[in-house]
């Protein structure tokens, strides 16, 4: 079958890893299921493995790819739950052992992924697949960034640093549907434009935003940690999920204890909190914003697409 995949792992180069051609299906293990994928969205931990992060080289080849929605064995059109962990645990994200699709088992940027029965979603009636497919990362880990973690009030005030990426558009998105004012910052005019279109309030990198925030959303990093930080009310959250733009921050401690703020951090989410999002977004047809899509044989532009920066939303794969 057609597949993007990591042939090794390369820190300095890791578009010399990756190699687009045919590799064997992915086995079925008991209580697993073969879905036959119509579309895969692209996330920088697809670029990561390829660098070696969170992959060892004795691992590969390993068909990348987290996110996926297609068609299940018994011909219905299904949403991939990309977390592989116990699931007689009450959140399976917090399985010390707990890995992504493309980390131990065979990814979904092929024609063929094989998960445990257990990870098919329904897929939104009416939506594309390429809509979907945008679905179990990036909108699973804003939802539970805003709801689980952050504890968004009905009526409050959130800012998403850093707006473009998946994540940030998808919080945006999910914070306007649930009734919160929304901010979002942006490092250039064009993209505090775009957010704007999607319903933020457009603010400079850094700068002062008209109230003080119940939530910020962040997956930039160490850059914008002191801004995050001074922009929280009394008692708000700041909620991590990535560090785009660095792993190391300062934080001011002062602000924090004085404030009685807290600092979480947040990383994919429960499969019930996939169905939570996925039945949000049908009743309240919250759509992902997507950047591009590409053919499977064409992952290579497609990751350099994410990888330039330059993509507002999701860049996704489609099989049909």
């Amino acid at each position: 079958m057609l597949a993007a995949y990591a042939s090794a792992v390369n820190p300095d180069d890791p578009f010399a890893a990756l190699s687009v051609g045919e590799i064997e299906p992915p086995d079925v293990p008991e209580d697993w299921t073969r879905v036959s994928v119509a579309a895969a969205s692209l996330n920088h931990h697809d670029l990561w493995s390829l660098a070696g992060v969170g992959l060892r080289a004795e691992q590969c080849p390993m068909i990348l790819g987290t996110d996926a929605v297609g068609r299940t064995e018994t011909g219905h059109h299904a949403v991939v739950y990309p977390v592989i962990g116990d699931a007689a645990l009450d959140d399976e994200t917090l399985d010390p052992k707990r890995t992504l699709l493309s980390e131990v088992h065979p990814g979904t940027l092929a024609e063929y992924v094989s998960v445990p029965e257990r990870n098919l979603v329904p897929a939104p009636p009416g939506w594309t697949a390429a809509e979907a497919a945008c679905l179990p990362t990036t909108f699973l880990t804003a939802w539970r960034m805003l709801t689980t973690r952050g504890r968004l009030p009905a009526d409050g005030a959130v800012l998403v640093q850093g707006t473009g990426g998946g994540v940030a558009t998808a919080a945006i998105l999910l914070a306007k549907a649930l009734g919160a004012r929304v901010y979002a910052t942006g490092r250039d005019p064009e993209r505090r434009e775009r957010a704007a279109a999607i319903g933020a309030v457009p603010v400079e990198a850094g700068g002062r935003l008209p109230e003080r925030m119940d939530v910020v959303i962040d997956s930039v990093g160490a850059p914008v940690m002191s801004h995050s930080v001074k922009s929280l009310k009394p008692g708000g959250r700041l909620v991590s999920c990535g560090v785009t733009g660095g792993p190391v921050a300062e934080v001011d401690m002062r602000h924090v204890f004085f404030k009685q703020l807290e600092i979480l951090g947040s990383t994919m989410g429960t499969r019930d909190e996939l169905v939570e999002v996925v039945r949000f977004c049908a009743e309240r047809d919250v759509r992902p914003v997507i950047d591009a899509t590409f053919a499977l044989a064409d992952a290579e532009q497609a990751l350099r697409r994410l990888a330039s920066g330059e993509a507002f939303g999701k860049v996704v794969l489609v099989n049909e």
